[in-house]
């Protein structure tokens, strides 16, 4: 077992080697240096769920809370042993109620996700190292989504792996996604009893990404007494859950010890505060606040302490998400991080559109996000043709980089959609790829016929066509001119067409050189891939193709890279998928 795990740590050093990456933020660690003073040096590194991108609280010395008295004569039976976890947890949950490690997580293969076998054989340790050194977010919208479907599906639990510690390790991932919904779904599907210290520390990490400081409780009596955060947790804790001033001795030994200090207690006494019958009133000062971590910004959301965007210029884009996700943010502060959050994939169409017109419809709206609120309507319900494309290219021209540009074409998917050929065939591009961002491919494939062939709107057509049946010659490819840079776009263009089956092997190999996409190539990354597409591992192929686009836009991602992807998912099934990432790289160059 250790060498196949040593053999699995070798081959994802060599997959991270053979693909793009480029090293990105990852959550910042739950409190900052300092949160007790002095620090002492954090436990060994195994024990983290992320590598050292965010370590495990400091230890401390355990609460020094008063013993009863010793009674006068000693008892004539010896003191019975406290139950342990595992005893109590039979009393707590019934057999019939527990749930199973060998199969985890929210989404089933009826509801949307992949088959519970989707990771097949694969070894247990080499998807946790793949995922662990995923630099995430992704440049790309639909491999993000995909990547999400793959690790919120319920699937089997790797051989050799413990389930809780797997799910922990899904949902780490999905943090530094953005996606902290969805890692609080998946850590919620493991009952507190099996609960072991990665999971722990994952959970917590989750649960202050949703701003959800009550989930804590039912970990934190058995996360241990050593662990500075969850010290705190049951401080706040017994004001949450307990009566009147349960939490106030723990929060002055805390103080007292210097477990925490700063605001970081003070976040935690307006936690408490916020409990049964409590007179605490505490008022947050952020002028002395330099960095923003999950416990601060957990924290400071779940009662209502707004954030200052300064602070929020400290930390990573998967925070954005979580901002986006939190209901407990304002709708109008949360405006610009859902539009970027929705370029990243994850906040979909229909969700953006509800949260504008939301503010469409309330009083005190900021009159920039009333106009933008305003343009929507009358991209939609506009009372003629010329009002509602008049609405379309305002929102579509306000983005002045293509991160914005994009999320605006996320937001008028579904308006564009009802636009006629007939009436827009200038804004034909910005249209399909509107309709393309959301994955309306048949709504688009009515533009047939009816664009410019070369252009970008005929080549999106042609990756995205569902029923695409008939293959094309190279010299479609070498036609295809389109906007910004030519020669990229056209690479990119070949390589969608070759990995979605669409050029015969002849005209795949001569444009291949014609081009310079060097599709033959082969290193530790293409052979583990092909591995999993031989062994029918969708969950398994997405991973790696996630592990292939580790850069900071699409530009990093080399064309012959998106050949190996869209190939690899069109055989195990996911076409939609492959052909909605074709049409992206097009879209979003």
């Amino acid at each position: 077992m250790r060498a196949r795990l040593l053999a699995a740590v070798a081959v994802a050093a060599s997959l991270a080697a053979a693909a793009v990456a480029q090293n990105q933020q990852a959550p910042e660690s739950l409190l900052p240096p300092g949160f007790g003073d002095p620090a002492p040096p954090p436990p060994p590194a195994a024990t983290t769920p992320g590598g050292a991108t965010v370590q495990p609280l400091p230890d401390s010395r355990p609460l020094e809370l008063p013993l009863p008295e010793t009674a006068p004569t000693p008892s004539p039976t010896p003191t019975p042993t406290p139950p342990s976890a595992a005893e109590l947890a039979r009393y707590e949950m019934p057999l019939f109620a527990r749930r199973s490690l060998a199969l985890i997580g929210p989404v089933g293969a009826a509801e949307g996700g992949l088959p519970a076998d989707a990771f097949g054989a694969a070894d247990g340790g080499f998807l946790e190292v793949l995922m662990r050194r995923l630099s995430a977010p992704l440049p790309s919208r639909w491999m993000s989504i995909a990547l999400r479907r793959a690790l919120v599906s319920r699937v089997d639990t790797p051989a050799g792996l413990n389930g809780a510690d797997f799910a922990a390790e899904r949902a780490w991932l999905l943090l530094r996604m953005g996606e902290s919904v969805a890692a609080r779904s998946v850590i919620q599907g493991v009952d507190t009893g099996d609960a072991t210290p990665k999971y722990r520390q994952v959970a917590m990490q989750a649960l202050l990404a949703t701003a959800d400081p009550a989930g804590l409780c039912p970990l934190a009596d058995a996360a241990g007494n050593s662990e500075r955060g969850w010290i705190m947790a049951r401080a706040m804790c017994g004001s949450l859950g307990a009566a009147a001033g349960g939490s106030r001795a723990l929060i002055a030994d805390a103080r007292r010890r210097r477990i925490a200090t700063g605001i970081d207690l003070q976040l935690a006494e307006k936690v408490a505060g916020a409990g049964l019958n409590s007179r605490q009133a505490i008022t947050i000062e952020w002028d002395p606040v330099t960095q923003l971590t999950a416990w601060r910004f957990g924290l400071a959301t779940a009662t209502g302490v707004a954030v200052p965007d300064t602070l929020y210029a400290t930390v990573g884009p998967q925070v954005t998400g979580w901002r986006a996700l939190a209901p407990a943010i304002p709708l109008a502060d949360r405006a610009a991080p859902a539009e970027a959050a929705a370029a990243m994939g994850i906040i979909s169409n229909a969700a953006l559109v509800d949260l504008f017109s939301a503010l469409d419809a309330a009083d005190e709206t900021p009159a920039a996000l009333g106009a933008i609120a305003s343009d929507l309507r009358s991209a939609y319900v506009g009372a003629d043709v010329a009002t509602r494309l008049g609405a379309l290219r305002q929102l579509w021209d306000a983005g002045s980089t293509p991160e914005p540009r994009y999320a605006r074409l996320v937001l008028t998917a579904r308006a564009a959609a009802r636009v006629r050929p007939s009436d827009a065939r200038a804004d034909a591009d910005r249209i399909v790829a509107a309709m393309l961002s959301a994955g309306l491919d048949r709504s688009a494939q009515r533009w047939r016929g009816q664009v410019k062939e070369g252009g970008d709107a005929w080549a999106l057509l042609e990756l995205s066509d569902p029923d695409a049946r008939t293959r094309l010659g190279y010299n479609a490819v070498s036609s295809y001119s389109g906007t910004g840079d030519a020669t990229l776009k056209r690479r990119m263009f070949f390589a969608g067409l070759a990995g979605l089956g669409r050029l015969s092997a002849q005209e795949i190999e001569s444009g291949a050189e014609s081009l310079d996409v060097r599709i033959g190539t082969t290193n530790a990354w293409t052979r583990a891939l092909d591995r999993a597409v031989q062994a029918g591992q969708p969950a398994t192929v997405i991973l790696l193709a996630a592990v292939a686009m580790q850069t900071g836009d699409w530009r990093g991602v080399p064309p012959a890279a998106l050949y190996r992807i869209v190939a690899a998912l069109r055989a195990v099934g996911l076409g939609g998928e492959a052909r909605m990432i074709a049409a992206e790289a097009i879209a979003r160059l």
